[in-house]
């Protein structure tokens, strides 16, 4: 078994990547946060960090047709060089803790990340030019658990920015920086042969429910149910910090 994870972990895993990717489908984020955080409960959650990269870069190249005409390439220019700075070092410094330390910084990062979300606030107008670069390099720093879209994505919220390009500009930006990331990922020890395994398992679970959401099953307004996500994945994320201080 991948990462010597016994049958209760690995269906806890089976179930958390077919809400991941129902929620992902149904809100359009939260995959990458949820899994890990669910992961850190019967792993050290940085066993899970490339597996997501794998998972999330398909799902991304899915969502990606007819995309590329509404994409802001200089915001995506500026949060890559602010990736290239802070990914090596969230990386060097995470690597260099302890599994229960890696694991409350995980989860209080994504619970810092839920109230962000959740308080729901708002600029008077777009962002331009070099705070994309800050809002990259925070985004880089992230990455290094996996969970770099989650800053983006509330550094865009937070915008009047049309909608179209609002979700271009993620779908343009993630999988650069994946390709970016991959390769450092390797050389921190992050990829082994349990990784690619584990997304050959995980990633025909993580389809289907990313289908399942996308269809929008629920009669809950989309607005709500990224609420509820948001509760679930702070949730999770405080059983993990609660895990790592006891």
């Amino acid at each position: 078994m991948p990462f010597d994870l016994g049958p209760g972990a690995l269906a806890w895993l089976a179930v958390a990547c077919l809400v991941a990717g129902f929620v992902r489908g149904y809100s359009g984020f939260g995959f990458s946060a949820l899994l890990i955080a669910a992961s850190s409960l019967v792993t050290n959650p940085l066993n899970f960090v490339a597996v997501v990269v794998i998972l999330e870069t398909v799902m991304s190249l899915q969502a990606a047709k007819g995309a590329g005409p509404d994409v802001d390439w200089r915001r995506v220019g500026w949060l890559l060089g602010g990736a290239a700075i802070g990914l090596p070092l969230g990386l060097w410094i995470l690597t260099g803790v302890s599994e229960d330390t890696a694991r409350a910084v995980v989860s209080g990062y994504v619970l810092l990340m839920c109230a962000v979300l959740l308080a729901g606030w708002r600029l008077a107008a777009e962002v331009k030019g070099a705070p994309n670069g800050i809002a990259g390099i925070i985004s880089g720093l992230a990455n290094a658990p996996g969970m770099g879209g989650l800053p983006v994505a509330a550094f865009f919220a937070a915008q009047p920015m049309p909608a179209a390009v609002f979700r271009a500009t993620l779908i343009a930006y993630f999988p650069l920086l994946d390709l970016y990331s991959a390769p450092l990922y390797w050389l921190a020890g992050l990829v082994t042969w349990d990784t690619l395994w584990a997304a050959l398992i995980a990633l025909p679970l993580t389809l289907l429910g990313n289908w399942f959401g996308g269809r929008h099953f629920f009669g809950t307004d989309p607005q709500e149910f990224r609420r509820f996500a948001i509760v679930l994945l702070a949730t999770l994320a405080a059983l993990g910090l609660g895990k790592a201080l006891i």
